[in-house]
């Protein structure tokens, strides 16, 4: 239901089903959606908040033969480990975001929540989320980083 209401959006002429699939975590998200606007920060904030820890539980639902039932989705666990190998690439809401665009939702109470990649609909605007620090290198790495390639081949400082 909620997928083909965010399709619907954009084309309307396409059914939407009936059941919604997934109400967990996906009920919240259908709830923000559907209450009037004035009400519907606080509720996709709500939605992004619990997103992460309900997607977690796995989906269980009989409801329809199109679901499958699952532990949690297959990248849940990535990041946990093996950041420098490559595994981690995100813990976004990017259903949140689709919302937001499909809907012109407000999604104010949610900029810089940790799963809510809200840059996605700013991409010429400042950061949604508080900037990191850095680690500072130790001396000798930094003045080595500074160097370039030719230097170093030519062994040129």
């Amino acid at each position: 239901m909620l997928l083909d209401r965010i399709i619907a959006s954009r084309s309307p002429a396409r059914t939407v089903g009936p059941v919604l699939l997934y109400p967990k975590p996906y009920g919240r998200l259908l709830a923000a959606v559907d209450v009037p606007v004035d009400a519907q920060a606080s509720k996709l904030e709500a939605f992004v908040s619990h997103w992460y820890q309900e997607i977690r539980t796995g989906a269980k639902t009989g409801s329809d033969p199109q679901a499958v039932n699952y532990k949690h989705p297959y990248w849940y666990t990535y990041g946990d480990e093996n950041f420098d190998g490559g595994a981690y690439f995100g813990r976004w809401c990017v259903e949140a975001v689709v919302a937001v665009k499909a809907f012109d939702m407000d999604d104010s109470q949610c900029l810089g929540l940790e799963h809510y990649p809200g840059d996605l609909l700013r991409p010429n605007g400042p950061s949604t989320h508080p900037a990191r620090q850095e680690l500072e290198l130790p001396a000798a790495l930094a003045v080595e980083s500074k160097v370039g390639f030719w230097a170093k081949l030519l062994r040129r400082h």
